[in-house]
């Protein structure tokens, strides 16, 4: 596995750059070098705290996570409109740094998720500290046998797509897979094992939806390219206005 390079001054005014004085992402913005190697064209869907898309299936609502059992009240609620009853989801603007329009988040709106969960798999659990490429590092080295803890939630991504530049947190694990180690943490740009939802290896929120300028607003045709990068490369944007540091519950 690859390992965080020390940051060049190039590196950050690229980055500095990219995000733009407002916090938006302006057309145009490059790939940054993360230390983590980028899975380029996948196929990314929309979900977002609180919808239901299936009620019969075990993994079939987000009003609860991976990683947290009460995640809509950990939230602060539909993140996005409720309706009927339900919570839909919205487009998103930089009017209000791509924020909900209807509730005050208690987290960060720029979340998503990944196919390895760390903490209920138990095979996740058995191999994370030889697949998870900060395992060995503080704080993460001395929790790696502690299932009460995570080594991906609350961990940084950036996303790009179409000139686009946008960061978020990892808060779920999904779609489809739960377990494939060898797309999130492989270094050869492979697919991801997922076949169900166009063979999406990502959810992101509505948020990202929106700062990554989504064609459709709950779709499975828009691709991205993605990387983890640590948090002290996380450049100041719509992201950091509200940072998640909640635990697993």
């Amino acid at each position: 596995m690859t390992r965080r390079p020390t940051p060049t001054a190039a590196i950050t005014l690229a980055v500095l750059v990219a995000v733009g004085v407002s916090g938006c992402t302006p057309l145009g913005a490059s790939r940054p070098e993360t230390g983590y190697p980028w899975h380029t064209g996948i196929v990314a869907t929309t979900f977002w705290v609180g919808e239901i898309f299936d009620p019969g299936a075990a993994d079939g609502s987000q009003r609860f996570s991976t990683y947290d059992s009460r995640w809509l009240d950990s939230y602060g609620g539909c993140d996005g409109i409720l309706d009927d009853g339900g919570c839909r989801t919205e487009a998103r603007t930089p009017t209000n740094d791509y924020f909900p329009t209807s509730m005050t988040p208690r987290e960060n709106p720029f979340y998503l998720d990944l196919p390895f969960d760390d903490v209920n798999d138990p095979e996740g659990f058995a191999t994370r500290g030889d697949v998870v490429p900060w395992a060995d590092r503080a704080p993460y080295a001395t929790v790696v046998d502690d299932r009460s803890q995570s080594l991906m939630k609350n961990r940084w991504v950036v996303l790009h797509r179409d000139g686009r530049l946008c960061y978020g947190q990892i808060q779920d694990a999904g779609p489809g897979e739960y377990r494939d180690a060898a797309y999130v943490f492989g270094d050869d740009d492979r697919r991801p094992a997922n076949t169900r939802y166009g063979g999406a290896g990502l959810d992101v929120s509505p948020a990202l939806n929106g700062c990554l300028g989504f064609t459709d607003l709950d779709g499975d045709d828009d691709r991205v390219d993605w990387a983890f990068v640590d948090d002290a490369d996380v450049p100041a944007g719509p992201w950091t206005r509200i940072v998640t540091d909640s635990p697993v519950r």
